[in-house]
């Protein structure tokens, strides 16, 4: 007897759920949808930043199709990463680093890829089609699919909500040449909601549903290579790497769960680090420390420069130390933030240092820097 597409369905999405994920659902990855415009815009605005790849790839990128024609199906799955906490409790603690949740447990690459691939050998032998494995590596926008699988809605903030999972989880698809029934798409269920767009501190969102990366902290203190613009650094608290408020005000959050896989578990250490241990890592030290963890791909001298940032809103003396050693770092990206966090932290220390090492004979162009820095 033939097995139908909704019976591959039904089967695919329990496979799913046996290796482990939380979610499953099937969409048509060959239906013409609206995404691709707004990608469209999104960068036709400049609102990716510095994110050149997003327009080097932006053809390939709009449509499941366009990169690959053959692609009739997606299975799209969900990882819980929830935590055991209010992530926004720790932006109070001005003395540790606020990192995002994602990344206080392992690389979710390694814990996700190796599932996906056994998932995708089930697509293909269930359904004797090829399969394309994908979590977030490649050109592909997941978040339209996800919606279009029943997994959730892009929310006002552009991040996927469920209504089982709340906020926190990741994606990863199958993509497969069969035809396979696809599940309803999900609706809206933002209504008149705002919390997600007020909670902000950077008004990244020009409006709602949209969002420019040139203002958002995850953006500036994961992608963007250079200085933090001015505008930004005391909005950033003591925030290092990535940003969850908005994540975290989603009311739909009250039906979230803790994550049930220990790989997903936060390791203590990234729970609330000590600022002042975080700015004396060198760069073998920051590979050590962070071996496995997403926060590695910043690299250390981006990492130091956030770190930076936050001691010099974080007002303790006792952080002072700690930073000074930073102002002569090889680093250019670093030592512009450790000035400008010194001149926040203790203006008279500020002036002392910028006195000892330029004077009165100093060459203009020198000082002015550490005068912009600041």
């Amino acid at each position: 007897m033939q097995t139908s597409t909704s019976d591959i369905r039904s089967s695919l999405k329990q496979a799913a759920l046996a290796l482990g994920f939380d979610a499953a659902g099937i969409a048509r990855a060959d239906q013409i949808w609206s995404a691709g415009a707004r990608l469209e815009e999104f960068v036709a605005l400049g609102r990716h930043g510095s994110m050149a790849w997003m327009e080097t790839t932006l053809t390939r990128r709009k449509a499941p199709t366009a990169m690959w024609p053959e692609a009739k199906s997606a299975l799209v799955v969900a990882l819980n990463y929830g935590p055991d906490h209010d992530p926004l409790d720790t932006l109070a603690l001005r003395e540790t680093g606020n990192i995002s949740v994602y990344a206080r447990g392992r690389d979710y690459h390694d814990v996700i890829k190796p599932k996906l691939k056994q998932l995708a050998g089930q697509v293909a032998d269930l359904t004797k089609a090829e399969v394309k494995v994908f979590v977030d590596t490649a050109p592909l926008m997941e978040k339209p699919l996800a919606a279009l699988a029943g997994l959730g809605w892009q929310g006002r903030h552009t991040n996927l909500v469920s209504r089982e999972l709340g906020s926190w989880f990741f994606l990863g698809t199958v993509l497969t040449s069969a035809e396979i029934e696809p599940d309803a798409a999900e609706s809206d269920h933002c209504g008149s909601c705002r919390a997600c767009l007020d909670i902000c501190p950077t008004d990244a969102f020009p409006a709602p549903y949209q969002l420019d990366a040139r203002r958002c902290i995850s953006y500036l203190t994961i992608e963007h290579a250079g200085p933090i613009p001015a505008e930004f650094r005391a909005a950033m608290g003591n925030r290092i790497y990535g940003c969850d408020d908005c994540l975290a005000a989603c009311p739909w959050n009250k039906f979230a769960r803790a994550a049930s896989q220990s790989a997903m578990y936060a390791r203590v250490e990234l729970k609330g680090p000590d600022l002042a241990e975080l700015a004396a890592l060198d760069d073998a030290a920051f590979r050590e420390v962070f071996s496995g963890s997403p926060v590695k791909r910043s690299g250390r001298d981006r990492f130091i420069r956030n770190v930076c940032i936050a001691i010099g809103n974080s007002g303790s003396a006792r952080l002072l130390p700690s930073l000074l050693p930073l102002l002569d770092d090889a680093s250019p990206l670093v030592r512009g933030a450790a000035v400008w966090a010194l001149a926040r932290l203790d203006p008279a220390r500020f002036a002392e240092e910028k006195a000892r090492r330029y004077g009165a004979e100093a060459d203009p162009s020198v000082v002015s820097e550490w005068d912009q820095a600041a």
